[in-house]
């Protein structure tokens, strides 16, 4: 489930609300056990999710780094290619 949250800091672009929510879901299902609650559970996990996508934005928002922000297409290649080499058969 994890495989999904991705770093988000010094990138350039910045990190999108879509991103940060993406992986607050991910890290509440993480921890949850589950990727969809019960109706029982689901408001429970909801407000886990907005706490989560919050706190995240916080830390993006305070961190600071001296390094250049890295490009999210040259990240993505590596990423790919570091795949292809683990998968190849």
């Amino acid at each position: 489930m994890c495989r999904n949250i991705h770093q988000l800091h010094n990138f350039e672009p910045p990190a999108t609300s879509d991103e940060i929510q993406a992986a607050a879901l991910q890290y509440v299902r993480k921890i949850a056990g589950s990727t969809r609650p019960s109706r029982a559970n689901q408001e429970a996990f909801d407000r886990a999710v907005a706490a989560v996508a919050a706190a995240t934005a916080d830390l993006l928002g305070e961190l600071v780094t001296v390094a250049p922000p890295r490009d999210r297409e040259v990240e993505a290649a590596k990423a790919r290619a570091r795949a292809e080499k683990r998968y190849a058969s």
